[in-house]
């Protein structure tokens, strides 16, 4: 796990993408350090609500020392940082977690998204090489379409209203053309990931999975996102980890999805 900081963050840019869609970008500490997979805690400066939001890390600039944030308004609390504009602070930790392996040789790497799980294969898939491809799924209408594409590689789309790509989820995309990865990496809800994994045992390929659960500290001390595993967690002393400290990701071979 990489050293996390605390500390004020200043507001570079917002923009909606969509729909309950922001875009937010940060000048903060945390950007040196952070690797695609990885998540921040922002906290707000309601008193009301002490528990930190934690969103995923979409894009990393080192050379600007900003992280770019895409997040789904979903309460009060992400209410509160959508009406973030640039020049503003919010208290920042971070980076958290642990991010995607980066050092598996593959030549035919795959990132898989769904909803907002996409956004944090962005950042992994533009360090990624070889003849990488990026599928995203969605309800209805995409967004960061234009990001990955810019990226290399290729990029395929499913929506379950058939608006754009294949119609259905992620699994249909890549049946429907024929991919044939070497490694999966994804993110998104739980029954995404299961059909990934189900996919990628089949094909006999490694899979790394970024996990989506409700955090409450987002440093491990809660206990609150608890996922099973297969094997026995040190720190429990039973079959579970925590999803803000020992993952998000997860090598998808060690974590129960049943």
């Amino acid at each position: 796990m990489t050293e996390k900081t605390f500390g004020k963050a200043e507001v570079v840019a917002q923009e909606m993408l969509q729909e309950n869609i922001f875009s937010l970008t940060l000048r903060t500490p945390a950007a040196g350090a952070a690797v695609p997979g990885q998540f921040v805690n922002l906290y707000l400066n309601d008193a009301a609500r002490r528990l930190p939001r934690p969103i995923s890390i979409c894009e990393i600039d080192r050379t600007n020392s900003t992280l770019r944030l895409v997040f789904r308004l979903k309460g009060e609390g992400t209410k509160e940082i959508s009406k973030l504009l640039p020049g503003d602070t919010i208290d920042v930790m971070g980076p958290l977690g642990n991010g995607f392996p980066l050092d598996v040789k593959a030549g035919r790497p795959m990132v898989i998204g769904g909803g907002i799980g996409v956004p944090p294969m962005l950042g992994l898939f533009q360090k990624l090489s070889g003849e990488k491809t990026a599928v995203m799924g969605y309800l209805d209408c995409p967004f960061l379409l234009d990001e990955f594409e810019a990226a290399g590689g290729k990029t395929y789309v499913a929506t379950e209203s058939g608006r754009t790509g294949t119609r259905g989820n992620v699994l249909d995309a890549i049946r429907a053309n024929d991919l044939d990865p070497d490694i999966i990496y994804a993110c998104g809800p739980k029954p995404m990931l299961a059909a990934v994994k189900a996919f990628a045992e089949e094909k006999g390929i490694p899979c790394y999975i970024s996990m989506e659960e409700r955090m409450a500290c987002g440093i491990g001390a809660c206990l609150g996102c608890v996922v099973k595993t297969a094997s026995v967690d040190g720190h429990s002393k039973v079959k579970n980890a925590r999803v803000c400290a020992d993952g998000p990701v997860f090598n998808a071979a060690e974590v129960d999805l049943t």
